[in-house]
């Protein structure tokens, strides 16, 4: 039988990975140590099995250390996918939300489907309804889901 293996107290794997994700130079240290680990000639596939990501991500990162230095590691602004949306679109979005549909001709309250027909209609840009649902979290907003009220006769019947 192998020894115990130590144990944290007061801190679970989840609360020390989050506190661990809260800094952007702990990823640049996790990097250029799987780079150092590759440079004393550990396999890319055996590193990915210890850094939870993949081959070609640390391949990649050796790539970018190789290319410019520790610059290469950082992340880079404009990564990912572009919004179709500009940031002047989508805070004109955001104020058009703050406003009734009635003043924008609709009828009734704004729902996912109404505010994707406003999007198609305003700004020439189809979106799925979870991303306008995404949109709106982004936008600090939300919806309210509708509560039955009953009137107090329809308590009294019943």
């Amino acid at each position: 039988m192998g020894r115990k293996v130590k144990q944290l107290k007061n801190y679970t794997a989840e609360q020390v990975e989050s506190i661990f994700a809260s800094d952007s130079n702990n990823l640049i240290g996790v990097k250029l140590y799987a780079i150092v680990q590759l440079s004393r000639g550990y396999s890319s596939r055996k590193l990915s099995e210890f850094f939870r990501t993949s081959f070609k991500q640390i391949c990649n990162w050796a790539d970018s250390f190789d290319a410019e230095g520790i610059v290469g590691l950082r992340i880079k602004p404009g990564r990912g996918r572009r919004s179709f949306l500009t940031e002047e679109q989508k805070s004109q979005l955001k104020s058009d939300f703050l406003k009734p549909p009635e003043e924008f001709g609709y009828t009734g309250n704004w729902t996912g489907g109404l505010i994707r027909k406003h999007i198609k209609q305003n700004y020439h840009v189809e979106y799925k309804q979870a991303t306008v649902y995404n949109l709106m979290r982004q936008f600090g907003l939300g919806f309210e889901r509708n509560k039955s009220v009953y009137s107090v006769s329809d308590k009294l019947n019943s």
